[in-house]
């Protein structure tokens, strides 16, 4: 193999496999340890459930800003594509979003754990870990201007899947199931 060739692999391997490896260390942490069942409530809301379900819902539709925004970024958008807040508006936006999801994951790894008693659950706790290993590798991919062009948007597809599935699997269970309610 050439050094060009390992250089090539390893501008996609290196972040691939630290997200990789930063999704197993979750699943095992929040698998290993003993959840704590202890929560912290926001005022205003009925439920740790609630909490999360909203908190979920604004991560979500922030991924929604995020997808748009990344299209006109590459050009897939007419006139949004030139705009010069677009850019901004992708990165606050994405702030913002895993900014939303702090608290989510915070209480699921400390207090619920990695669970697998259901499929929905099973599916949930398989994609919270999914999401923050795609976002680490996203943000490294970030960082390296040497990259295959197609790398940033697969990763980022990647967090924008793993959101979306997050959110299916919690919060639109938790609204179909107890309604809409703070």
């Amino acid at each position: 193999m050439s050094t060009a060739t390992i250089g090539a692999t390893s501008r996609v391997a290196i972040p691939l496999s630290i997200g990789a490896a930063v999704a197993v260390v979750l699943g095992l942490y929040a698998r290993l340890h003993e959840p704590t069942g202890v929560a912290v409530n926001l005022a205003g809301f009925s439920s740790t459930q609630s909490v999360k379900a909203w908190l979920a819902s604004l991560a979500f539709v922030l991924a929604l800003v995020q997808l748009m925004s990344a299209l006109a970024l590459f050009g897939h958008l007419g006139p949004l594509n030139s705009r010069s807040w677009i850019g901004p508006l992708h990165r606050w936006s994405g702030r913002a979003a895993v900014a939303a999801t702090l608290p989510v994951v915070a209480h699921c790894l400390y207090a619920l754990g990695f669970q697998y008693d259901q499929p929905r659950v099973l599916i949930h706790s398989l994609l919270g870990c999914f999401f923050y290993g795609a976002f680490v590798a996203k943000m490294l991919t970030l960082t390296r201007t040497d990259g295959p062009r197609w790398l940033l948007p697969a990763v980022g597809g990647a967090v924008f899947a793993g959101l979306v599935g997050l959110w299916l699997t919690s919060s639109l269970w938790f609204f179909t199931t107890f309604g809409i309610i703070r």
